[in-house]
């Protein structure tokens, strides 16, 4: 049985066209489950802010790895990898397609394969790196990043810069590019697995994103950082998409913020091998599970 790993852009409609495929797996006798694969709804009191299945879509199709960790704890790859593992290990086991749905791109990573995950970093390096990055800026640090992990990071992604410079200063070497990007890891995934990768035209894109931001705000997503700062969130919790112009109120920093991550997740997705690339530009969730099932096969 093969499993169906569907990655794609922030508010691409990843959880609808799931649902759809999970409809369409069940009319044929099959009791799918969902496996979320994103950094940040693994938290608790972060749903809204992290665009988590809801409650109704949960009805529709069950959800796993949702809202299980504590705020204020550090999160890491390499814990997911383990958590994610075995537990698609034990759906094939009852006989159960488990679907990975996921807009984190190293999580979808470490459920489906055995990636060398580089080790955690002592707290004062992190600290340091985190004051120097607000003393120098994130263009003078990405100057420093060894040059073959440098070209798989874009100058403006704070979390993966910051993650570079720490290995480094712990004596430890980033990830290079070509691991970064993909090209080896689909070729080596645990279990026989479908990646399917969405893609949707830029200008329709920026106008879902626009209206998943105005949902999110008017649900409370700007409660949900101040309740996650009041509680002591970690440094992993705070990495959420635009979460300091969450906590400031600024709605189009936000919207910002997620334009740009979905343009580098559409270019990291689109540079990998073994991925099937599908255009959700104008389709219907429901037509794109039907062509998801049919490459599935039996």
């Amino acid at each position: 049985m093969r499993l169906l790993a569907i990655f794609g852009p922030t508010a691409v409609g990843k959880t609808a066209v799931a649902i759809g495929v999970a409809d369409l797996l069940r009319a044929r006798g099959e009791d799918p489950i969902a496996i979320s694969c994103d950094s940040i709804q693994v938290y608790r009191g972060l749903e809204v802010l992290s665009g988590a299945a809801s409650e109704t879509e949960s009805e529709q199709l069950e959800h796993r790895l949702l809202s299980f960790v504590d705020v204020r704890e550090e999160y890491s790859a390499g814990r997911f990898a383990e958590e994610a593992q075995s537990l698609i290990d034990e759906l094939l086991g009852e006989g159960r397609r488990p679907i990975l749905v996921g807009g984190t791109g190293l999580y979808l990573r470490a459920a489906v394969s055995e990636l060398e995950l580089r080790p955690p970093v002592d707290p004062e390096i992190r600290s340091a790196v985190a004051a120097e990055a607000d003393e120098r800026g994130l263009e003078a640090l990405h100057a420093e990043i060894e040059p073959a992990a440098a070209a798989g990071i874009a100058p403006g992604d704070q979390t993966r810069i910051l993650r570079a410079i720490e290995l480094q200063r712990a004596g430890h070497s980033p990830a290079p590019a070509h691991e970064q990007g993909g090209e080896l890891w689909t070729a080596r995934t645990r279990h026989p697995t479908l990646l399917a990768g969405l893609t949707m035209d830029r200008s329709e894109l920026d106008h879902r994103i626009s209206e998943r931001v105005d949902h999110m705000l008017a649900q409370g997503a700007g409660g949900e950082a101040e309740a996650a700062v009041a509680a002591g969130a970690s440094r992993t919790a705070r990495a959420a998409l635009g979460f300091a112009a969450l906590l400031a109120g600024d709605a189009e920093r936000v919207k910002t913020a997620h334009r740009r991550f979905a343009r580098r997740q559409l270019t990291w997705m689109r540079r990998m091998e073994g991925v099937t690339l599908i255009d959700r530009t104008g389709r219907s969730a429901e037509d794109v599970a039907r062509e998801l099932v049919a490459l599935l096969g039996d």
